[in-house]
């Protein structure tokens, strides 16, 4: 499940609203955690949330939080689960205000993904100056469950970033594909 994720997914750019949307929402999610305990309830997470249809979720009232919090295929935290509702809110604002939410978070990297060239994973940073700058303008915005830290890895999945180490295969063809 893992090296699937990698292979096909983790740094390869997003550009739709709905997976941008569900990488900040999981990312949220998984603060604390390992990211495979969040990869094994992503199919979960997707039928409880509607899909990440942040249209719906930020009319989620009372009765749906409950029956999120006796949901067991999910994270049961109730501070998340309202994290992910308010964060609904505010990213229909955002889409709103910049006509889509790629607009507004791809604008962090100039709307092309910026390329590491990491030699280990020790080298990879958990934050940086843009993540943070990221996390300070989500915020002011109103989301929650959006730290520096949560950021970047936001970043490296949805390939604002490329953090493949260099010996990996995937660095190169990220790098090639989408410069």
């Amino acid at each position: 499940m893992e090296e699937r994720y990698h292979d096909l997914e983790w740094g390869v750019p997003v550009h739709d609203d709905r997976l941008l949307f569900e990488s900040l929402i999981l990312e949220g999610a998984q603060a604390g955690l390992s990211w495979v305990t969040i990869l094994k309830k992503r199919d979960e997470y997707r039928k409880a949330f509607d899909n990440f249809e942040a249209g719906l979720i930020a009319r989620y009232d009372d009765h749906k939080i409950s029956s999120l919090l006796a949901n067991p295929g999910i994270v049961r935290n109730q501070l998340k689960i309202n994290a992910a509702i308010i964060n609904a809110r505010a990213f229909l604002a955002i889409q709103e205000s910049f006509g889509s939410f790629e607009q507004y978070i791809w604008r962090f990297v100039n709307g092309k993904p910026f390329h590491n060239n990491w030699n280990t994973h020790a080298d990879i940073p958990a934050s940086t100056r843009l993540s943070e700058l990221m996390s300070k303008d989500l915020k002011k915005r109103g989301f929650k469950f959006v730290g520096s830290t949560i950021c970047y890895a936001f970043m490296q999945a949805t390939g604002m970033v490329n953090d493949h180490t260099v010996d990996c295969y995937r660095h190169a063809e990220i790098k090639r594909t989408y410069s």
